[in-house]
């Protein structure tokens, strides 16, 4: 299972990657691996100032449904169109080109609570 050292991560299993004030979001190679063959991405929140924790979108699988969860406040700036036509981006490069959103950051403090990749593997093995 890859966990990449650089990126940040939360309990519900969503990546965070930091650059200046915009945080790249997506789902961590052991959700979608949990999740299986995904089949559709629906993010309807874009431009939408949301809180830490709302709901943003969803991912549909071809088993189950999950909903994704702001890993911080701030403002749903950029939703990745790639995913519209081809969702299992998300399967085959969930750090990479599988990304699902840019959050302009409201608050810096709150990615002080997200996970660095130690503590995140134990989420995981748990």
């Amino acid at each position: 299972m890859n966990i990449p050292e650089n990126l940040k991560y939360t309990k519900d299993h969503e990546w965070v990657k930091v650059d200046g004030n915009v945080a790249t979001v997506g789902i961590t190679d052991f959700a979608q691996s949990e999740l299986g063959e995904i089949v559709y991405v629906e993010i309807e929140t874009e431009d939408e100032d949301l809180e830490k924790e709302e709901v943003f979108g969803t991912v549909e699988a071809v088993k189950t449904v999950s909903d994704l969860f702001m890993p911080i406040s701030g403002k749903v700036i950029e939703v990745n169109a790639g995913l519209e036509d081809a969702p299992e981006l998300v399967n085959n490069d969930p750090f990479g080109d599988g990304w699902m959103i840019k959050i302009e950051i409201a608050d810096n403090s709150e990615l002080e609570a997200l996970l660095d990749a130690a503590a995140y593997k134990e989420v995981v093995n748990a």
